[in-house]
């Protein structure tokens, strides 16, 4: 994985002194909180329903037992023992005090960490694959190219006010882990008739209140002028974007309100005009990157059978681990959605746990999934065992990767000035009950997800089964969407009709899922039999 060098080091460390001075200006009052919200958002500080929010990068969802523990050391010291892991591949902590923010902030640069643009109208966090550098399927590591765009992007003079946050993924197999076609600027490392490595760009994806799925813009750009052809769409964007109205300020707005095929013109003529200003980086400086991301020291003889007799680690093995480019090892899902918990949260016991897991068994290493789990990218299956027990013993060990109770939940109304509605408790009684039901596996894959409001924060448009809490007259209401995918198969979910109460709506994705298993093929999934049979039949079930 990347490490600091000595410039990164000093441009984190003098980030905090600077908001250390900010805070303190705060706090004595000689800034009022209108002059102080845009600067504690470019540092992550958001301000909710009963504290400051802090949200911490962790690029590309990487990183190593020594991160993950002084993770775990903020949620014991500054919060109140835990932290919650996010779609964006990134760590929340919910309960900060103001004048502990730039402390926080230093003991994260110590270990080269930082909270810088995972808020505000500039480019946030980029994710990737989260079985990058291990996946099978890959044709090379993405994260090299994450990288380069994370060092092009910080503190980016032109791009730091953006008309609207912008979010960047970046992926290297045909099979999508990343929702790459859901974001401002999706890019799929490909390869040419000739065997070259390039990029296809897809351009004007998002959720929210107007979910749009991404066309590609360039299906091959050579990996050489990748930051510049970044550069040129976000060029084109920051000059025509809207900033009249919030609303219609992403750029999926401008790409849609243009075209496609206007704005990947204009993109190509910014692009023309940009390969001579020398904005590049230079080759040498992408091998100095890549050379952080070699394999490790992978055991060739490693035994490629796995021991099943113990049939509840069989059950784990076989939902929560994932196909390595190696035959001996395996990538191994630790599930942060316990039946009756709170998605993506873990205390600071069990991230001291999952670190020590890594340094044992992972090479040192561990990534944040945008389903808010935490994979071990490299395992040895003669190790899974020992693995398997103690996560279990942790309370780590939900087989449910992929399924009805591996839901995708925002904070929502317990947390969030934005919601209105609560989202944990409804993921939380929908995974009850199908834990109770004994469906869980019969259902197979199905992928929930839960928004507590239209800001779609819970990715609720791109759900098998997605739920959005809205406010109706006062009372929380739920509506239910089907059909929705955020993998390669992409599609937004639709609106199946009227809400449902706190109670009803769990009631209804039972209903939902009874259709599914009257209905299915072989070998089909919840989402391939809705495309199937269409809407009505779901709808007669649950409207009569």
């Amino acid at each position: 994985m990347y490490a600091y060098d000595q410039y990164d080091q000093a441009m984190v460390d003098a980030r905090v002194e600077e908001f250390r001075d900010q805070a303190r200006r705060r706090l004595e009052g000689k800034l009022t909180e209108d002059q102080f919200k845009p600067l504690r958002l470019m540092n992550g500080l958001y301000l909710q329903l009963h504290a400051y929010m802090l949200r911490v990068a962790i690029p590309y969802g990487t990183l190593d037992s020594r991160q993950m523990h002084a993770l775990a050391d903020i949620a014991d010291k500054y919060d109140r023992g835990y932290g919650h892991f996010t779609t964006r591949q990134n760590i929340q902590y919910n309960w900060i005090k103001l004048e502990d923010a730039a402390d926080i902030l230093a003991d994260l640069a110590k270990v080269e960490m930082h909270a810088i643009q995972t808020s505000g109208n500039c480019i946030r966090n980029i994710s990737s694959d989260h079985f990058a550098g291990a996946a099978a399927d890959e044709i090379v590591d993405p994260r090299p190219y994450a990288e380069l765009l994370r060092q092009w992007s910080s503190f980016h003079p032109e791009f730091s006010y953006l008309p609207r946050k912008f979010k960047i993924a970046v992926i290297a197999s045909e099979k999508d882990r990343a929702a790459m076609r859901l974001h401002d600027i999706g890019i799929n490392i490909v390869t040419n008739d000739a065997g070259e490595l390039g990029a296809a760009f897809y351009v004007g994806g998002g959720m929210g209140r107007t979910p749009m799925i991404a066309p590609c813009i360039n299906p091959f750009v050579p990996l050489d002028q990748l930051v510049t052809y970044a550069e040129a769409c976000l060029r084109v964007y920051n000059r025509y974007g809207r900033r009249d109205n919030k609303y219609k300020a992403r750029i999926k707005i401008l790409v849609h309100e243009l075209g496609a095929e206007e704005y990947t013109r204009q993109v190509e003529a910014e692009f023309a005009h940009l390969l001579d200003q020398g904005v590049e980086p230079p080759l040498a400086e992408l091998e100095r990157i890549k050379a952080y991301f070699e394999d490790p020291a992978f055991d060739a003889a490693a035994d490629a059978r796995i021991d099943r007799s113990d049939p509840d680690f069989a059950v784990w093995v076989d939902r929560n681990t994932v196909a390595h480019k190696e035959p001996g090892y395996v990538s191994a899902v630790i599930s942060l959605k316990p039946v009756g918990g709170i998605p993506g949260d873990a205390t600071a016991e069990q991230m001291r746990l999952m670190a020590d897991l890594a340094k044992d068994y992972s090479f040192d290493e561990l990534r944040v999934m945008h389903t808010q789990n935490i994979v071990l990218p490299h395992v040895r299956k003669a190790d899974l065992h020992a693995l398997w027990t103690a996560l279990d013993q942790a309370g780590l060990g939900s087989p449910n990767l992929d399924t009805v109770e591996d839901i995708i939940a925002c904070p929502g109304l317990d947390y969030c000035s934005l919601a209105n509605a609560r989202s944990i408790p409804i993921a939380q009684r929908i995974a009850e009950h199908f834990a109770a039901s004994g469906k869980t596996g019969i259902l197979g894959e199905l992928k929930l997800k839960i928004s507590g409001c239209i800001n779609a924060c819970g990715h609720h448009h791109a759900g098998h089964i997605g739920i959005l809490g809205v406010d109706r007259k006062g009372v929380e209401n739920y509506q239910l969407l089907l059909g929705g995918s955020e993998a390669e198969d992409v599609s937004l979910a639709k609106i199946t009709g009227p809400g449902f109460d706190e109670h009803g709506i769990v009631d209804a994705v039972e209903t939902v899922t009874t259709v599914y298993e009257n209905e299915r093929q072989d070998g089909e999934r919840f989402v391939d039999t809705f495309r199937r049979i269409g809407m009505n039949p779901f709808k007669e079930a649950l409207y009569g």
